[in-house]
Formats: C-alpha cells, sequence, structure tokens
C-alpha cells in the first residue's frame, strides 16, 4: 500500500492537541511575553512534586520546548503520525488512547521513581535541562514504537523515512539509541530514564496480546473455576444435608418389579 497514512480520529485529536499546546507557549513565551516559569509550571520536576505538585507527571508528555527551536515537537508530531495508525486500526479508538495515557504516565513515573532511588550525585545527571525539569512526549514515541513492532512483526517501516527495517530492527534501534544516550549522557528534553519507562510501557501495555492481558486473563478463568468449585461443594453439600439419598434400581433375575434394600417396590 502506498500514500501517507491515515490517522484515525484519535490519532488526530492527539497530534491537533500537542500542536495547539506548542503553539499556545510558543506564541505565549516568545512573543506576548508570558515567562518561562508559566510553561515550567507544566513539566515535571522530582523536587516539586514531592513538594506535591502531583499534576506535572501527567501534564509532562503534553510540553515542549516553545523557542529555541522545532525539532522537539517536530520529532513528536511526525513520529505519532507513522507509526501509530495502524495501531488505532488494530486496536480501536478508545484502546489506542488508552494506551498512551498508560505509556506517558508509566515512563515518567519510572523517572521519578529512579531519581528518587538514586543518590543526588548521579540523578542529577540524568536530568539535563536546567532547573532539573523534564518534558515531552519522546518516551509515548518509543512506547509506539515498540508496540508496533510486537503487534505487526515480520513487517518494515522506513527508519528516518528512508532506510527500511524489520520490526526486530526497529526495537533494536529505539533501545540501542536509548542506551547510547544515556551513556553519553546526552541533552535530552524528557530526561534518560523515561525513554526506558516508554519503552517498558511499549511491552506491557502494546503486545498483543500484552502480559497484562495475559496476567488478566488467567486471573479471570481462575476466579471462574473458583466459583464453580465452590458451587459443586455447596451443592454436594446441601444433598448430604437434606437427607435424600439414590437408590440403586433396576429389575432383578428373579424379580418382575424392582425393590429397594427395605424389599418394597421403588415407583
Amino acid at each position: 500500500m502506498g500514500g501517507l497514512p491515515r490517522p484515525g480520529p484519535g490519532l488526530k485529536g492527539v497530534l491537533v492537541g500537542l500542536l495547539a499546546i506548542w503553539l499556545a507557549f510558543a506564541v505565549g513565551v516568545n512573543w506576548a511575553g508570558v515567562p518561562d516559569s508559566v510553561f515550567l509550571l507544566f513539566c515535571g520536576n522530582q523536587a516539586l512534586i514531592l513538594q506535591g505538585e502531583i499534576w506535572r507527571l501527567f501534564t509532562a508528555p503534553l510540553m515542549h520546548l516553545p523557542s529555541g527551536g522545532i525539532g522537539h515537537i517536530i520529532t513528536a508530531l511526525v513520529g505519532l503520525y507513522f507509526l501509530s495508525p495502524n495501531l488505532e486500526d488494530r486496536w480501536g479508538t478508545r484502546r489506542f488512547l488508552r494506551f498512551l495515557a498508560l505509556s506517558a504516565l508509566t515512563a515518567y513515573a519510572l523517572q521519578f521513581i529512579v531519581l528518587l532511588a538514586l543518590p543526588s550525585s548521579i540523578s542529577v545527571k540524568l536530568v539535563r535541562f536546567p532547573g532539573g525539569y523534564w518534558f515531552g512526549a519522546i518516551p509515548v514515541l518509543e512506547a509506539v514504537a515498540i508496540a508496533w513492532a510486537l503487534s505487526f512483526k515480520g513487517q518494515t517501516v522506513r527508519l528516518m523515512f528512508v532506510l527500511p527495517v524489520t520490526s526486530r530492527g526497529l526495537i533494536l534501534f529505539v533501545v540501542a539509541v536509548s542506551v547510547l544516550r544515556l551513556l553519553a549522557l546526552s541533552i535530552s528534553f524528557e530526561g534518560l530514564i523515561a525513554p526506558f519507562g516508554g519503552m517498558l510501557a511499549g511491552w506491557v501495555f502494546g503486545a498483543d496480546p500484552s502480559p497484562v492481558r495475559r496476567a488478566y486473563l488467567k486471573f479471570k478463568l481462575k476466579r471462574v473455576n473458583a466459583e464453580l468449585e465452590a458451587e459443586r461443594r455447596d451443592r454436594s453439600r446441601r444433598v448430604k444435608s437434606s437427607g435424600l439419598r439414590v437408590i440403586e434400581g433396576g429389575k432383578s433375575d428373579d424379580d418382575e418389579a424392582p425393590r429397594g434394600p427395605d424389599g418394597r417396590y421403588l415407583n
């Protein structure tokens, strides 16, 4: 099939929403005198989240650098546009949007936990943006890439819109780039741990069937079996407590009609 991908309604809404948010802050910060602090109010920050500003975990994936270049927002929009349509077609809009939301939250929640667990001398190296802020939808894009590769095994995608790579090659590329960026302590707006959280979310929620869904189905089957077994035991207990019993019938060779153990005829 040729031509550009056709985004579904869910992806259209996501792309328009991300672009609208970026435009609002780009115009506001660069032309309307809105202070940078307003933009940073919605970005992730370890210390501020610990002070109770929990909303930052949810708003950070929506924010993209409003000044100094357009590469940040363009990478997110173009990446989602080319990889996401097939996933929405396969999953449906509701599951697709749920996947994006879970991926964003998982990515930045993992970064928050890892930074909290590590000594400050190390954690400060993992967030390179001034002030320790982190933001952007790149971790979600990595989740989408992993989910696409796991859902469409054996198919190819054009990396950088030129180089064709298989689904396995895409996974290796995404993992390798994130590892190399971590080793090099590259400057990244989203931080250096969040991409690994995105990849984890892509595997946990995006595989078909996903580990989460498999675990849920196993739990559901186990619960149904337990309910059936409990019902069987309860029925057996009621029969015993009723005093009723089954008496074997049937004719004997020397009787014209079947009799019970007490010698009486059976009806």
